[in-house]
């Protein structure tokens, strides 16, 4: 993985600032045209967190209130790894940071305990907007990618236990570049990877962080309105902010 990931970013690296201006100016001012490639981002965006944060708040104490602090920290450590030329696992990453939580509490949470409290990760619902929004985008002939933190394997857990395996492409996760977003080169790099400019490409997300870092590597993006999240107001300015997939469903089907 080191070897391979140093490689890719000095293939990469060179040009990722002639790519970005590139982007930007193929974007321009002017109305999004339709996009080559869809990326999804997974959790929250399509799957519904409440199974997993109920079982985080029970592990936590039965203090549901710190379940968002998990979530930071571990998207926290996320990104320290990155920074640090490291990679381990979001899932790793994920039970690590729930005992650093746990033990700030003053909760003594075991290794065991804490996979325990994260295994519902792999068998969230979708939201209801999710399935028919999909559906009716691939029968508009669109290429429906999702684009992921999480594991290889946790994404295709994830989407055959919701149903939603056969309505994708492909499921790329940032393991195979050992880089987290919201890394501009996790963007540019999945849009080659499915043979795309860039500029070609549209995120769909629920996070500010991953929508602000799409758009600065030169992706379309668009906010899902999910209950809790915001844009980032430092980010770009978005093309789409929606509040439920039906209407970025709608939006889209209308681009020419």
């Amino acid at each position: 993985m080191g070897d391979d990931r140093r490689h890719f970013l000095g293939a990469v690296v060179a040009a990722a600032a002639t790519s970005a201006a590139s982007a930007q100016d193929k974007k321009g001012d002017s109305a999004m045209t339709r996009p080559k490639v869809i990326f999804f981002d997974v959790n929250e965006t399509l799957l519904d967190l409440k199974p997993l944060k109920e079982s985080v708040g029970k592990a936590l104490g039965d203090r549901p209130e710190l379940v968002a602090l998990w979530f930071t920290t571990m998207l926290q450590y996320s990104l320290v790894t990155t920074v640090a030329d490291r990679y381990s696992d979001f899932g790793v990453i994920g039970v690590a940071c729930l005992q650093m939580v746990a033990r700030n509490q003053g909760i003594d949470l075991s290794e065991d305990a804490a996979k325990k409290a994260v295994a519902p990760i792999r068998s969230l619902p979708p939201h209801p907007d999710v399935s028919p929004a999909l559906v009716r985008l691939r029968n508009e002939k669109y290429r429906l990618v999702t684009l992921t933190n999480s594991s290889s394997a946790a994404v295709a857990d994830q989407l055959k236990n919701a149903k939603l395996d056969q309505l994708f492409e492909a499921s790329l996760s940032v393991e195979e570049v050992g880089l987290y977003k919201p890394h501009a080169h996790v963007y540019r790099w999945a849009a080659r990877r499915m043979g795309a400019d860039v500029s070609e490409c549209l995120l769909v997300a629920a996070h500010g962080w991953d929508v602000a870092g799409a758009a600065w590597a030169g992706m379309h993006a668009a906010f899902v309105r999910r209950p809790g999240q915001q844009p980032f107001p430092l980010g770009p300015k978005l093309e789409l902010t929606i509040a439920t997939l039906t209407e970025l469903t709608d939006k889209l089907v209308a681009l020419k």
